[in-house]
């Protein structure tokens, strides 16, 4: 049994708990280490469980409290080399023995968790999305993606569920108050994915069987959840399917979703 929730997800703060029967992880770590132990709590974890804390890139919505939870908790991180190296304050922070390097494309194991780390396209100095994996489950988290590709979405495949960015509304981002460079920053190759790029993905990965996702990392300013929602359902509908054969919610910037049980198939 493989279960997942988002404790906190949008453009202020991100992180996400994964449970196995014998582990239980933290991705990213983006909201203060109070605000995160009230999360856990909130879902019935105790923080000191937790084995180790995954970091998917340096930007502080997804480190804000990485350094104080595992100074605090004794809790192993789990970070690329490049990652690393450009967060050396949150770094300073943490024991020594308590830092690991993963290298992308290259699996390694938690516990009874196998993750398997990939490269996604953003503006950070060596970001990752993770595929994880438990008997014959698979999950994917992709949030932070500039763009979508084959190269990428071969690694999203044969998922039993995603967290998947769903960023920004184009028309909503191009009259928002934000300073030009900054929307290009947003809508360019290594910024954020939009609405209708995040259905369009849906849409392609539901031909492979995908049949649950949770759209994450909304922006507060250019989107709002019912219509994140409702533009993923309108590329379905164009692809021909119906929101009907697809189980999906919108992860809470401020709120623990509900606690999504993947069981065993096969």
């Amino acid at each position: 049994m493989l279960k997942f929730c988002s404790l906190y997800s949008g453009s202020s703060g991100n992180s996400l708990f994964i449970e196995t029967p014998n582990t239980k992880i933290l991705i990213d770590a983006g909201e203060s280490s109070k605000k995160i132990e009230n999360a856990l709590n909130s879902i019935n974890v105790d923080v000191s469980d937790i084995d180790a804390i995954l970091v998917t890139h340096e930007h502080s919505d997804h480190i804000k409290g990485l350094g104080t939870l595992s100074k605090k908790f004794n809790i192993p991180v789990y970070a690329n080399q490049e990652t690393w190296d450009a967060m050396p304050d949150t770094s300073q922070k943490i024991q020594a023995s308590m830092q690991n390097q993963f290298k992308a494309y290259e699996k390694f194991d938690i516990g009874d968790l196998k993750v398997l780390p990939f490269k996604i396209p953003h503006d950070a100095a060596n970001p990752c999305g993770f595929n994880l994996f438990y008997n014959n489950q698979k999950i994917s988290i992709a949030t932070d993606l500039g763009h979508m590709d084959y190269d990428l979405i071969k690694y999203l495949d044969e998922s039993s569920f995603i967290l998947l960015e769903a960023n920004y509304d184009a028309n909503i981002l191009k009259c928002s108050k934000y300073p030009y460079l900054l929307k290009q920053r947003i809508a360019g190759p290594n910024g954020h994915l939009s609405n209708e790029m995040a259905g369009k993905t849906v849409s392609y990965l539901m031909k492979s069987g995908l049949n649950r996702v949770m759209l994450g990392h909304l922006s507060k300013e250019n989107n709002f959840p019912e219509l994140a929602y409702q533009t993923v359902i309108d590329e379905l509908c164009n692809e021909n399917f119906n929101e009907n054969q697809l189980n999906m919610s919108v992860a809470s910037r401020t709120n623990p979703s509900n606690v999504i049980v993947l069981d065993e198939v096969g």
